[in-house]
């Protein structure tokens, strides 16, 4: 019984919502319908009494469920064709015999037709497989600004070296040569007549400037290549940043000047400067956007002085339009500006190029293996209404979806990848016209043409009956089970006419603001009014000008409606006196909430729908009077709690007369007692026993008045001091102040000798001793002069 309820309960979900987007749609005819979801079905002979032409749209589930037969049910699928489906191409180079680029196949099928419904997607496999010795085109675009003068001598033989490299991936392979330097304009170039002879200082013999010259149409001959750049000279310019975006549109777009095949196209640009870009040239008076045209005559660019330079986007735009893969040969001084410019433009490569150019093979040999090893599928601009998504299934199990299911990366020769691509169709064009849409791998010719086809209307459309009798005097076309009204007429059998109803969205009038739902569902519009369906029991009726109102869908108490304590009108309850609520469930009477002192609640809390909802959180009970948490509680049942749990106490003796109002539950810990939160009164207690033991309960009131007692098993008893670890602490102590003061003592004692033994020296060091006569002393030699002698 459980999951037949359960599987009843979900099948009225989906009556109610699964068809919501169908009925939302408010369809008119089978193809609007269709052009809701790809699960909404339109059913021919189907119609209920009172239902709009609406009804007929729903989904699926829902339409059988209303009694619609499947073989009235009109639910065109899309599907896939293949019109083109060439296996790709498998052979090995050298090993079988050589065969035109447009005979290679890279990519798998090559032309599909899709048929799409609306929100329904249609999926199909894309296969990829790169073909060995595949055919290569490349250009070499070299700046020859002074500051390259080295570098062109080595680029004067890279024609045969890089053919003799290149024959070991391709055996049909192709150069040429263009150079660049900067407009013809100042401040770029010195206009002075001797510096448009020789731009150069000192005895340097360059040509004069220009702006881009195709100097080798693409060519087998490697010689003809060595031959032609060997007579080519350095020019020179004014400011540092170049003019390569001038010489990369012409190069893009000149293709026949060029003479690019639909083979893999490489683009090799040289150079050890910066670039100019679009809005750079109203430097030298030029505003004109660049038109992306070739102005090639006689392989000179003649447009450089009119046209500004183009933009990164438009140079995206026609290197993709003609599948250039470029590799950008750049200094070290320069890689970070390069890598930026990478990162904007799909299929390129950047290579570190030495000073004079030296290494430019070995840099163009990498860049075209990391070029080619990567494939990235991109569309042409999708109709209106149109979505695609892509996975890949990639080498080595790794697959990518979002915008990394568009590449795959790793590939190398012969190596075969697929990809998983969806087309979804949001809506129908306004015309249901047919679409063509294209998808190619960047930097590849090849390409899968789409012919999307829409389906927007029904097939029992082209059965159907113009100017009917059935559509109100042939008003209308009576087609899958409806009418189809012509112009000027509406209704659901065209019985009215835009004029009177001065409107030509008859419906507009029966539905509510901000609402999708015509007559709220409950009704059929009729040239404007809601006309509100019948319901089998004659008492259930709608109401109101939308029909949104009725009298059987309100609020429900104990299985009546309005509780039977009111009417329902409009889905709302009208509650009879006394009664409130939104389903009238709620009495105004307040007797059940009286308290025994003839206050509502007690005083201490509010009566709501004839209960009381206590807002004091002590107090508890029907009436609010019940307060288990007061003052008083725990040593009210103290000594009842004692005697039943230890057998003593002061009721010891009385016990099983006077303490037997309780049920009592022993818990081993404190933690086992209840805890804060129950819906029960509950208070907590700590007391003392005839022990001084303290003993920890609690006590509460349950739903049924019952008191309800849970005891801790084993009261807290205290312990007497330890004696022996008291007296050896107090010894201990003793003992280490003793030493403790011996110490301090010694220290003293030794930093008062330090003090007057430095005392001692530093008067020693300052002791003046007298060296005088000792008045004691007398000599031993006496000298006697004779007073007679006069020295004669």
């Amino acid at each position: 019984y459980a999951l037949l309820g359960s599987l009843t309960f979900h099948f009225f979900l989906c009556q109610v919502y699964c068809g919501s987007d169908c009925i939302k749609a408010n369809a008119k005819s089978c193809g609007e319908c269709i052009q809701a979801g790809p699960n909404c079905g339109w059913c021919k002979n189907f119609l209920q009494e009172g239902e709009p032409t609406s009804a007929r749209c729903d989904d699926l589930a829902a339409l059988k469920s209303k009694g619609c037969s499947p073989d009235e049910i009109e639910n065109p699928r899309g599907k896939k064709g293949v019109l083109k489906n060439k296996e790709v191409t498998n052979r090995s180079k050298g090993t079988a015999e050589k065969l035109k680029p447009e005979d290679i196949t890279q990519i798998q099928p090559q032309q599909l037709v899709l048929k799409l419904r609306t929100g329904e997607p249609q999926t199909f496999s894309l296969k990829f497989k790169r073909a060995e010795d595949y055919p290569i085109d490349l250009y070499y675009l070299m700046d020859l600004s002074y500051s390259m003068k080295d570098d062109l001598e080595n680029v004067k033989s890279l024609g045969t070296a890089l053919m003799r490299e290149m024959e070991k991936i391709t055996s049909d392979f192709r150069i040429g040569f263009g150079s660049f330097v900067e407009k013809t304009v100042m401040p770029y170039i010195s206009t002075t007549p001797a510096k448009l002879r020789n731009p150069c200082t000192g005895d340097q013999n360059c040509t004069s400037p220009f702006s881009y010259k195709n100097v080798l149409n693409l060519t087998s001959e490697g010689k003809l290549f060595n031959e032609l750049v060997g007579k080519q000279h350095i020019s020179g310019n004014l400011d540092s940043p170049e003019g390569g975006f001038d010489a990369i549109m012409q190069v893009a777009v000149c293709g026949t000047q060029i003479g690019w095949r639909n083979v893999t196209r490489l683009l090799v640009f040289s150079t050890d400067a910066g670039f100019h870009f679009a809005g750079d040239g109203k430097l030298g008076g030029i505003v004109l956007p660049n038109d992306g045209r070739c102005h090639l005559e006689n392989n000179m660019y003649t447009m450089s002085h009119y046209y500004d330079y183009p933009s990164i986007a438009h140079l995206v735009q026609k290197l993709s339009e003609n599948n250039i893969q470029t590799i950008f040969a750049v200094t070290e001084e320069f890689q970070a500006v390069y890598k930026e410019l990478k990162n904007l433009i799909p299929k390129s490569a950047v290579g570190t190029l030495s000073a004079n150019s030296s290494n430019v093979i070995q840099l163009i040999i990498d860049a075209y293996n990391s070029l080619s090893s990567e494939v990235i599928l991109e569309n042409s601009k999708l109709p209106k209404g149109v979505t695609i998504n892509y996975k890949s299934y990639c080498k080595n199990g790794v697959n990518g979806t979002g915008e990394n299911g568009r590449k795959c990366s790793n590939i190398s020769i012969g190596d075969e990848v697929k990809f998983e691509i969806s087309v979804t169709a949001n809506e129908c064009p306004k015309k249901g016209q047919n679409e063509t849409i294209k998808i190619k791998p960047l930097g590849f010719t090849e390409e899968v043409e789409i012919n999307l086809q829409f389906i927007c209307e029904c097939q029992c459309q082209n059965e159907g009956i113009p100017n009917s009798p059935d559509c109100h005097q042939g008003n209308g076309t009576f087609e899958c089970g409806a009418c189809r009204c012509n112009e000027g007429r509406i209704g659901k059998e065209c019985e009215c006419s835009t004029d009177e109803v001065n409107s030509e969205d008859m419906d507009a009038y029966c539905r509510r603001e901000n609402s999708t739902e015509i007559c709220s569902n409950n009704g059929e519009c009729v040239c404007g009014q809601c006309v509100c369906r019948k319901r089998e029991n004659t008492n259930e009726v709608y109401s109101g000008r939308y029909c949104e109102c009725d009298n059987f869908n309100c609020d429900r108490s104990n299985g009546l409606i309005c509780g039977g304590n009111g009417n329902c009108k409009c889905r709302v309850c009208e509650c009879f006196p006394n009664f409130t609520g939104s389903a009238c469930d709620c009495s105004l009477d307040t007797s059940s909430c009286m308290a025994s002192n003839g206050q509502i609640c007690n005083g201490r809390g509010t009566c709501e729908c004839g209960t009381c909802n206590c807002t004091d959180p002590k107090f508890q009970g029907p009436t609010c009077e019940m307060c288990q948490t007061c003052l008083g509680v725990c040593a009210a049942h103290k000594d009842c709690v004692q005697c039943r749990a230890f057998k003593k106490g002061e009721k010891k003796d009385t016990c099983s007369q006077d303490c037997m109002h309780f049920n009592m539950t022993l818990v081993e810990s404190r933690d086992k007692l209840p805890q804060p939160g129950q819906p029960d009164p509950l208070s907590h207690c700590k007391e003392k026993d005839v022990d001084d033991c303290w003993f920890y309960f609690t006590y509460s009131i349950n739903a049924n008045n019952e008191a309800i007692v849970h005891v801790v098993e084993t009261p807290e008893c205290p312990t007497g001091p330890d004696i022996i670890p008291i007296v050896a602490g107090v010894v201990a102590g003793i003992v280490l102040i003793g030493l403790a003061l011996l110490l301090i003592w010694k220290l003293l004692m030794i930093i008062h000798d330090r003090r007057e033994f430095a005392k001692f020296e530093k008067e020693k060091m300052n002791a003046k001793w007298d060296t005088g006569e000792n008045p004691i002393y007398k000599s031993a030699v006496t000298t006697v002069v004779n007073p007679k002698y006069e020295g004669k």
